[in-house]
């Protein structure tokens, strides 16, 4: 029969606590769309708010229904897209296997690269264009012409994740966004340089917990299920 002492030593051991997300705190999947359609010179992507709006490639097609399958075994509660297609696209098989109807935050669509929109972007970093350096060095968008500033990025993107949280307390969301805006969410909440989370890849998922005014990062650039 065990002493006491031996109960106490027994009931006094302390085990490690895996995170749990905070009562009434929002858990949010963050997904970059999957691959677009190839630029071409000839013939610009259409625009909608000033943005290039390409499609999906049927490699991002394949990785949007890849995404679907890996969501569909966690609890979803609420779906948002934004206002260019290659999101809503993304997010149609997982729309189809939950039966949820996606929000609209047009806020988290990409960030604006004036003058390069339309798949200009593209031709100037495959051609090595020296502006396309000097926006990584300095970590800024405008140095483009007519290119959004972090500060704006910011001033849309932060309201939009808090809109969202404010109505999904308690709840997990997915949301289907750019790898520009993604990039912004997770340097707000971690306070990281403002390039730091740039480079998520097409279909990837990264994830953060909102909890009131604090945002906390758990995951970033997830893409086990595109192996």
């Amino acid at each position: 029969m065990a002493s006491d002492q031996e109960v106490r030593a027994e009931t006094e051991r302390y085990h490690q606590v895996r995170f749990e997300p905070p009562s009434g705190a929002t858990e949010m999947v963050l997904v970059r769309h999957g691959e677009s359609e190839a630029a071409d010179p000839e013939h610009p992507f259409p625009l909608v708010d000033g943005r290039g709006d390409p499609p999906l490639s049927p490699l991002g097609r394949e990785q949007a229904t890849q995404v679907g399958s890996r969501l569909a075994t966690e609890r979803v509660d609420a779906i948002y897209v934004t206002s260019l297609r290659r999101t809503a696209e993304t997010a149609g098989p997982l729309v189809e296997i939950t039966g949820i109807v996606p929000g609209v935050e047009p806020a988290l669509a990409e960030v604006c690269l004036g003058e390069w929109e339309g798949g200009l972007y593209r031709q100037r970093v495959a051609q090595g264009d020296p502006l396309v350096a000097q926006m990584a060095e300095q970590e800024r968008w405008d140095v483009v012409p007519g290119a959004e500033s972090n500060a704006l990025v910011a001033a849309r993107v932060g309201p939009a994740i808090e809109r969202i949280a404010r109505s999904h307390g308690g709840e997990r969301v997915v949301v289907f966004a750019h790898g520009g805006t993604i990039g912004a969410v997770l340097a707000m909440a971690t306070g990281s340089r403002p390039f730091a989370f740039i480079g998520s890849d097409n279909a990837a998922i990264s994830r953060i917990v909102v909890v009131g005014t604090r945002w906390v990062l758990r995951g970033f650039n997830d893409r086990s299920h595109l192996e």
